[in-house]
């Protein structure tokens, strides 16, 4: 928990269930930057940790890159080829601009991604919106759309990378990164592969997690939407708990100059842990309103 006040609040018939955080005050070594915190299940559950002991620069729900031209707007400690992980002064961050949409269900935010020295190396536009679903007769969810376009306004083009693409097999991280609260037991699967070493890596459409936090259940069922072949789940449960998208796994990717890269992540906040049927029920809703592979 960051006790930082939030910027706006995404509310499901008046109720909160994720605040927007701008984290500029946070230390530079953070790479501060806006997350999502705390996210709620519709019982109150929080499924979502900011600033942990563990790992501090973690936070929240929302989007860091260890290596954008450079630049490291994760946290912590850069991964140098031959070297590891070491401390250096090269750490950005993303400031918030302002909101272009600002509703109670639905916020955009237009963001500067930032280097070491406050010069501008990318810009942002982070779409964030709360759907109530129908309610299950086993469950009830809500569904939090995340879409992200980076887009380049410099004269040269941006390299974003990862401890993955800098020389760290299996480290790809970086992206959307959604760090869960301590878990008392979790599992996760995918319609491919079922526990950690099936699931990390793999390029699925959908990934689910069902965990137990402070004795209360909660099911994250997360899909990567649109036609593009997915990026790979980046899954932690031993080290500590979250999971993302690899935007650049074990290659750079690279922002042109006056182009733009867009990602798109939708996830369903469950309460409880429902049964494989009923979680089957929601990904087929999921397909009839567009999340499908062709």
């Amino acid at each position: 928990m960051t006790g930082l006040p939030g910027l706006a609040e995404l509310t499901i018939a008046g109720r909160s269930v994720a605040e927007y955080v701008d984290g500029s005050s946070l230390p530079a070594e953070l790479a501060p930057r806006p997350f999502l915190h705390p996210v709620r299940t519709l019982a109150g559950t929080v499924v979502s940790d900011a600033c942990p002991k563990d790992h501090r620069w973690h936070l929240g729900v929302g989007v860091a890159v260890q290596d954008v031209g450079g630049a490291n707007l994760w946290g912590g400690r850069t991964y140098v080829r031959e070297h590891g992980y070491v401390w250096r002064g090269d750490h950005g961050s993303i400031q918030h601009r302002g909101f272009s949409r600002q509703e109670p269900d639905a916020v955009t935010a237009e963001l500067d991604w930032l280097g070491p020295g406050g010069e501008r190396l990318l810009r942002e536009t982070r779409s964030m919106r709360a759907t109530v679903l129908p309610p299950d007769v086993e469950t009830s969810a809500w569904q939090l759309d995340l879409t992200l376009t980076l887009s380049n306004p410099g004269a040269g083009d941006v390299r974003l990378g990862s401890p993955g693409s800098n020389g760290r097999r299996g480290a790809g991280y970086g992206g959307f990164f959604w760090r869960l609260p301590a878990l008392d037991d979790a599992h996760v699967w995918t319609e491919s592969g079922d526990g950690l070493e099936d699931v990390h890596g793999s390029t699925t459409w959908w990934l689910a997690v069902a965990c137990l936090t402070g004795g209360r259940p909660a099911t994250l069922l997360a899909t990567q939407p649109g036609d593009r072949v997915p990026d790979p789940w980046f899954v932690r449960l031993r080290e500590y708990p979250g999971f993302g998208v690899s935007l650049a796994p074990d290659a750079p990717v690279r922002v042109p100059s006056g182009g733009r890269i867009e990602r798109r992540l939708r996830v369903l906040i469950i309460d409880g842990m429902p049964v494989p049927d009923v979680v089957w029920r929601r990904l087929s809703a999921r397909r009839s309103q567009g999340d499908t592979r062709r």
